[in-house]
């Protein structure tokens, strides 16, 4: 590992955008070719997810990698504790714990695989942090605990293959195991969860924050007591807004027969969170309820109104039975060259009623299409 360096890992990238296969990247690139392949693809598939395009990581570590957004968000949330030390006992190569890291005095790394402790070290260099003790240990082992003095622990756990229930115990490692083993040395513990879990399942006190990032259900952050600033929370990122559960509200949910003027879309993290009576109260205008659905959470209202609280506001341009031929006419009358349909049906099904509502359709005006129970909403995005 410590002879792959900056240029070759240049090379790789040059080669691979040229489209290059296997016999001349390992041709070009020597015994290590495969491994410094790969950190070039992870480079050139990370471009948006962080403010460098030199970062060292292979393919799995660019999937679990915390997006630096959101990192450096719950690096600003850990400073206003006044927090002066942080574990993260399962770093990968480590842009969260680098982050965190610029906020306090004292940091540590650990991760089992030393590839990826590796990794870690070089993008601490990139970022210019040397606060940061990397351990390439298990980091549930006695000695290692033994090792770490920090106030807060982290721990961003593998998710297993998709299962039926998301569950603590599935998770590498546990936050059961890891609260277990350092609850001696702290009480404030950080855990990343897969947003679907049950609430009911994490057996701790503290509060669920979900995040939203560019208009997607990004993850749930977990925080013990200690860290906890409400039961339920949503951020929504890179805006930076956030809402809090306040079981003090009056509940103004009520919901609409049919849409109004204007369609407002709602944050996943929202919805995740049951804050939507919340969010209600933070819009300036009047909404109500139109559809809930697993993909989509729509509220409608008579006013113009874009809010950071908000995914997206649509003006309605028409309301009609829910039929692709008659759909696609509409459209077709009203100027409209594309459509984006917003519905959940099966996917064989979903192409059939695309072909259909936009056939012939010419022009740049781009009409949303949603399924509000027996019939379709064109709207367009403001």
């Amino acid at each position: 590992m410590m002879e792959i360096n900056e240029e070759l890992i240049q090379l790789a990238e040059e080669l691979i955008r040229k489209g290059y296969g296997e016999k001349k990247l390992r041709a070009s690139l020597g015994k290590d070719w495969k491994l410094i392949a790969e950190i070039a693809s992870a480079r050139i598939r990370a471009r948006d997810k962080f403010s460098r395009n030199d970062l060292w990581m292979d393919l799995e570590g660019l999937r679990y990698a915390t997006h630096e957004i959101v990192a450096k968000y719950r690096a600003e949330r850990l400073k206003e504790f006044g927090v002066k030390s942080i574990a993260d006992v399962s770093c990968g190569v480590g842009i969260q714990i680098i982050l965190y890291a610029i906020k306090v005095d004292r940091a540590y790394g650990i991760d089992i695989d030393p590839l990826k402790i590796e990794f870690a070290r070089r993008n601490a260099e990139k970022y210019d942090v040397s606060n940061i003790e990397f351990i390439n240990a298990d980091s549930l082992a006695p000695e290692t605990i033994e090792r770490i003095d920090a106030e807060v622990v982290f721990s961003d756990p593998a998710r297993p293959p998709e299962m039926p229930e998301r569950r603590l115990e599935d998770l590498l490692p546990s936050p059961l195991e890891v609260y277990t083993a350092y609850k001696k040395k702290t009480d404030a513990f950080i855990f990343d969860l897969p947003p679907q879990i049950r609430r009911e399942k994490v057996p701790w006190e503290g509060e669920f924050e979900y995040i939203d990032l560019f208009g997607a259900l990004n993850r749930l952050t977990f925080y013990t007591e200690p860290l906890a600033k409400a039961e339920r929370s949503a951020v929504i990122l890179p805006e930076g807004v956030r809402i809090e559960s306040n079981p003090n509200l009056e509940n103004i949910v009520e919901w609409a027969t049919e849409p109004g003027e204007y369609i407002y879309e709602i944050p996943q993290s929202v919805d995740y969170a049951d804050l939507i009576n919340e969010l209600l109260h933070a819009l300036p205008v009047e909404a109500k309820m139109l559809t809930r659905e697993k993909r989509r959470v729509l509220a409608t209202g008579n006013e113009e109104v874009k809010s950071p609280y908000l995914k997206r506001t649509y003006h309605v341009a028409g309301v009609l039975p829910f039929h692709p031929v008659r759909i696609n006419d509409f459209l077709r009358k009203e100027g409209f060259g594309r459509a984006t349909l917003r519905i959940s049906v099966p996917e064989s099904e979903y192409w059939r009623i695309r072909r259909k509502i936009e056939e012939n359709l010419k022009g740049e005006r781009r009409a949303f299409v949603f399924k509000i129970g027996e019939k379709a909403v064109i709207a367009e995005e403001l």
